[in-house]
Order: structure tokens, then sequence, then C-alpha cells
């Protein structure tokens, strides 16, 4: 049996888990406190709405995704909530500075929980790793609960950490959701 068999999963969840991974069996306390800490900041950043230190996070050719109706859709071919390249995600954050995003007005306050982090393998020098993140949100509209497993691909640039990806699966992305106006 093969890394990746192992954690495959039942069937029946393989629209919602996605595909296959290969999970790291090694372990580097250092590596994963640094990873953790800096996806803790990233969420801060997103709680508070620091939205140029959040942009400042991602690397140039960076890649912003989540995705709709499943895990491992076709982001090319089917409809996707976000599928951002390094130019759209300055344009959201630049939309979201104007004050003039009615959704945001006032913002939404936001505190979000990460957790069971889990690295898979790479070839490569980048650090590829998962983790669960619940936010809660209120505005105007009400209180909302999001979940998600997010996926990262994490790239060293002059000795920082950097987001060269991430994928953001909301667990209800099946279903008609509230408007995703802040950043996820």
């Amino acid at each position: 049996m093969n890394d990746a068999a192992e954690i495959a999963g039942p069937d029946i969840l393989k629209e919602w888990v996605g595909q296959p991974r290969v999970y790291e069996k090694s372990f580097n306390p250092e590596l994963y406190h640094e990873v953790q800490q800096f996806i803790f900041r990233e969420a801060r950043l997103q709680d508070i709405h620091d939205y140029d230190a959040w942009e400042a996070l991602w690397t140039d050719d960076a890649l912003y995704w989540v995705p709709a109706n499943g895990t491992d859709t076709d982001p090319e071919r089917q409809m996707s909530l976000i599928y951002d390249n390094r130019s759209r995600i300055a344009l959201r954050i630049r939309q979201l500075k104007t004050g003039r995003r009615h959704s945001q007005t006032p913002p939404s306050q936001l505190a979000r929980v990460i957790s069971n982090f889990e690295f898979l393998k790479s070839d490569s020098d980048d650090i590829r790793v998962m983790c669960n993140a619940q936010i809660f949100e209120t505005n105007l509209r009400g209180d909302t609960m999001w979940a998600s497993r997010n996926e990262y691909t994490l790239r060293r640039v002059e000795g920082e950490l950097k987001i060269a990806y991430k994928k953001v699966v909301l667990i209800n992305n099946n279903k008609a959701i509230y408007t995703l106006s802040f950043l996820v």
C-alpha cells in the first residue's frame, strides 16, 4: 500500500476530501512552529482587515483559489468562488480598500480558529501544508459560521515565508452561500 492510498478515505467522501495526498511522515518541530505561526499571522491579518500586510504575504506568482461545488473541480472550466492570480489578488485588495464595498460597510467582525496542521510531501523546496479553519463572522446581516479545509504551498523568498498557493475549500460549497465579501 502506498502512502496516498493510506489516506484516500472512503469513496463516498472523495468529492469533499479531494484527491489522495501524500502526507509527510517526518516531523521538524522548528519548521512546524514557523509554519504554524505564519498561518496564524495570516489569519490575524484577515480578521483585522489589514489588507496591505495580508497582500505582502503572497509571492509574485501566487494563486488563490476557493472552489465551488466540490474540492478538485477544474477552475479553468468550472465556477469558483475565487480564482485569483497575483494581479487579481491586488485588485481584490484595492476594491476592499475603496470603502465602497457595501457588503463590507461596516466591515465584518471576524475571528478564526486554525487547527489540524498536516504537512504534505513536496518534490521541491516549497512547503506544502493543510489545515482546517473555522471563521465566525458577524455583520449587519447577522452571524455566520464558516468552516474550511485549507491547503497552502509556502515558499521562502529572501528568507521569509510567502504564500505561493492557497486553496480554501468551504465545507458547504455545494450550497448557496451568503456573500463571501471578506478575505477567507
